[in-house]
C-alpha cells in the first residue's frame, strides 16, 4: 500500500504486467512438447518458433495515377488490421515499362513481433479466415525452403475490424509468416499445431 501510495502521490502509475497473449500460451504449453515429441528434440531452444509477420500492399494502379484517397484507405485499414502504424514504401528508381517512377508511393508494410505478432495471428486463423467465402483450406505448398510461410487475402473486409459498409475499395493483402524452422516440414507441422487450416494435397 505504501508503494502504491507514493507511486500515486508521484504521478506515476503502477506497472501492469501485460497479459500474456493466448497463442504463445498455446504453443508453451502445447505447440512445443508436441514438436519435441514430432522430431526428436530435446532442447526446448532448438523447437521452431515465430519470429516474425510482415504483411505487404500494394497500390497498384492507384498508386500510379496518384489517387491519395485510395492510398489513404489502404494505409488506414492496414493499420486498423495490426494495430501498428503502417509504412509507406516508395520506389527507389524509375521503370518506364511498368509507368514507375521514382519516389513514389507503390505499397504500405507492417512487421509485427512478439505479443502484436501473436495477437494478430490469433485473429487471422480463429476470426478472419473463417470468414473467406467458398474457404477450403490454405495451400501447404507454399514455402519458400528456409521455412518461411506466405499466404495472400483478397479482402481486407474479413477482418471484423473494418466495417463493409464504409469501406469505399476493396483490396487485399500478403502475409508472410517468418520462423525458425530449419526445413518446410517442421515450419508446417508448427503452423499446423498452432491452428492453420491447411487443405488436403
Amino acid at each position: 500500500m505504501a508503494d502504491e501510495t507514493k507511486e500515486a502521490a508521484g504521478g506515476k502509475k503502477p506497472v501492469v504486467p501485460a497479459a500474456k497473449a493466448r497463442l504463445r500460451k498455446r504453443y508453451e504449453d502445447q505447440v512445443m512438447p508436441a514438436l519435441m515429441q514430432e522430431f526428436g528434440i530435446k532442447n526446448k531452444m532448438a523447437v521452431p518458433r515465430l519470429t516474425k509477420v510482415c504483411l505487404n500492399m500494394g497500390f497498384g494502379k492507384a498508386g500510379a495515377e496518384g489517387n491519395s484517397k485510395f492510398v489513404e484507405q489502404c494505409v488506414n485499414d492496414m493499420t486498423t488490421i495490426a494495430g501498428q502504424k503502417a509504412v509507406v514504401t516508395i520506389a527507389t528508381k524509375s521503370i518506364s515499362n511498368f509507368k514507375l517512377r521514382e519516389n513514389m508511393k507503390v505499397g504500405c508494410r507492417v512487421t509485427l513481433r512478439g505479443p502484436r505478432m501473436y495477437e494478430f495471428l490469433d485473429r487471422l486463423l480463429n476470426v478472419a479466415i473463417p470468414r473467406i467465402r467458398d474457404f477450403r483450406g490454405v495451400s501447404p505448398r507454399s514455402f519458400d525452403g528456409r521455412g518461411n510461410y506466405s499466404m495472400g487475402l483478397q479482402e481486407q473486409t474479413v477482418f471484423p475490424e473494418i466495417d463493409p459498409d464504409k469501406a469505399d475499395v476493396v483490396h487485399g493483402m500478403d502475409v508472410t509468416i517468418c520462423t525458425t524452422a530449419k526445413s518446410d516440414d517442421q515450419a508446417r507441422a508448427l503452423l499446423r499445431h498452432m491452428g492453420m487450416p491447411f487443405r488436403e494435397r
